[in-house]
């Protein structure tokens, strides 16, 4: 992965497995790192934590400031907040790590595509378009981008586990768009399993332990 720029936590054991972590806006590879040990996955898994680091961009919903962002922000509406652009070239850029992987010689059914908020949206976005079933997809505080367009391509997998999890008093993506995205997905579908905490646009103890159950099961 010598040409991808990003964060990477090697396994203690032999590589069987990888866990690609996308962070929100303005944060970098880093902003996750930390949460590894805190998931309590057995060392005999083999997994490698890949944290990648979106590119610089300007963000108009910030005053057009340059930060590392998966996609501009236009308005505080969703309904216009989208670039579609670089939500789709964002997606060709994680596809990159994912094929990094798979070439590694790890199965994309072991690969575990991961995202907290503008990195959940992307999580999604990328994760159902990829041509091969991934072994989960974790959204965590985000939203379905983009949700006409599943009218009119085809979902990757239906059957692959998506764990989608966010804080009811969350003041940056309200907690009703987060599940009515979920909500989008089951009618598409999907197998969501969703989770909700009493927090705001974070992540907390409960739910961490939470993820470090679901990725254990789906690795094991």
């Amino acid at each position: 992965m010598t040409s991808l720029k990003a964060v990477i936590i090697e396994p203690k054991a032999t590589h069987k497995a990888s866990v690609i972590w996308l962070h929100g806006l303005g944060a970098d590879g880093h902003d996750f790192e930390s949460i590894v040990p805190e998931l309590d996955l057995p060392d005999d898994l083999g997994v490698r934590f890949i944290f990648p680091n979106a590119p610089k961009r300007p963000v108009t919903i910030n005053g057009g400031m340059s930060m590392r962002a998966w996609y501009d922000v236009k308005s505080p509406n969703f309904h216009e907040r989208e670039d579609s652009e670089s939500i789709i070239g964002s997606s060709v850029l994680i596809n990159k790590y994912i094929d990094s992987e798979i070439g590694a010689g790890i199965e994309s059914n072991k690969i575990i595509l991961a995202g907290f908020s503008q990195g959940g949206v992307m999580t999604l976005h990328a994760g159902l378009r990829f041509p091969k079933p991934l072994g989960g997809l974790l959204a965590l505080s985000c939203y379905l981008a983009l949700p006409d367009q599943l009218k009119d391509e085809a979902i990757a997998e239906k059957s692959m586990p998506i764990m989608m999890a966010h804080g009811i008093s969350d003041p940056v993506i309200p907690f009703e768009q987060g599940r009515a995205s979920a909500e989008i997905l089951k009618n598409h579908g999907c197998s969501i399993e969703w989770h909700e905490y009493v927090m705001q646009h974070s992540v907390c103890l409960e739910e961490i332990n939470a993820i470090g159950v679901w990725m254990k099961r789906l690795i094991t």
